[in-house]
């Protein structure tokens, strides 16, 4: 009589998934982020670029934003 195999459970195949992962060196990570879809996100995200913009600090905080959102020059040759 074969024997059957029963199927490997979700809980099991992630588990199987995840030390296939931490052989290879990784390690999980949980990141949270806003919910850009929640009610006061809108509100909330207003609030603080007003804060910014209206601070003494705004053109230093500006300038240091442009400067991560220029496109990197050519590297010489």
């Amino acid at each position: 009589m074969p024997i059957s195999r029963q199927p490997h459970s979700t809980r099991e195949r992630v588990e199987t998934y995840r030390q296939r992962l931490r052989r290879q060196g990784l390690r999980p990570l949980q990141l949270w982020v806003p919910d850009t879809r929640s009610a006061g996100f809108a509100d909330e995200a207003h609030r603080q670029s007003a804060a910014i913009a209206n601070s003494a600090g705004e053109a230093d905080d500006q300038a240091f934003i442009d400067s991560l959102s220029a496109p990197a020059a050519p590297a010489e040759r």
